[in-house]
């Protein structure tokens, strides 16, 4: 079984970056998720699907696999290019752009 070892990115709902910070370990699934017919709810039989591990930092997830022998493979982490902007901003004289109202 592989492990993933990856640094979630930001939730699309939220404009905070929390839980952004740390490096997460998660398995990949060994068996494929069944419907169960009676209620529908989908189920899988792979414990490992439940764990997810978190690391300070990249060096630290890798040494958990290495030291108890599972493969992993690494995700780099994307940083993300934003634009630090006033509310005041939209207000000021030198504004590039028209009013809008």
């Amino acid at each position: 079984m592989v492990a993933r070892i990856y640094k979630p990115a930001k939730t699309a709902m939220q404009s905070g970056t929390a839980k952004t910070h740390d490096w997460v370990l998660d398995y990949e699934p060994e068996q494929p998720r069944a419907v169960e017919p009676l209620m529908g709810w989908t189920s899988s039989g792979d414990m490992r699907a439940q764990l997810r591990l978190s690391f300070d930092t990249k060096e630290e997830a890798i040494a958990y696999c290495e030291r108890n022998g599972v493969p992993y493979q690494v995700a780099e982490a994307k940083e993300t290019a934003r634009r630090t902007i006033s509310y005041s901003d939209n207000f000021a004289y030198g504004r590039r752009g028209a009013w809008t109202h």
